[in-house]
């Protein structure tokens, strides 16, 4: 879990490299953390910005990137791993503050 931590966040700092047109932010900080429940593997990608844009493209990128090492690392055991539910639940800064709200549409990405 601790590799996929890492690549989450090296993720987070490459979103401008892999993103069309998504602009390199100069971030503060950033967080992963991975917990294991059933055999469901959940994501959560915080990250931090000082200045006034949004930052939900690196944190979708650090959770998705995550997500891959992980099946990556899992894939001797089976291919028959889903990825699935990517979604920003919040967020602050931008143009405009955004919370996902459980049973408003699927927010899936």
């Amino acid at each position: 879990l601790t590799v996929a931590q890492l690549a989450g966040i090296m993720g987070t700092k490459a979103t401008s490299q892999l993103i069309p047109l998504c602009h390199p932010l100069s971030l503060t900080g950033c967080k992963v953390d991975i917990t294991i429940d059933g055999h469901d593997a959940v994501i959560d990608c915080r990250v931090k910005c000082e200045g006034k844009t949004g930052v939900e493209m690196e944190a979708l990128t650090g959770a998705t990137v995550a997500a891959l090492t992980l099946y990556d690392m899992c894939k001797a055991l089976s291919h028959d791993m889903v990825i699935h539910e990517v979604r920003l639940m919040g967020k602050s800064g931008g143009k405009r503050d955004f919370s996902h709200e459980p049973g408003h549409g699927s927010g899936n990405v």
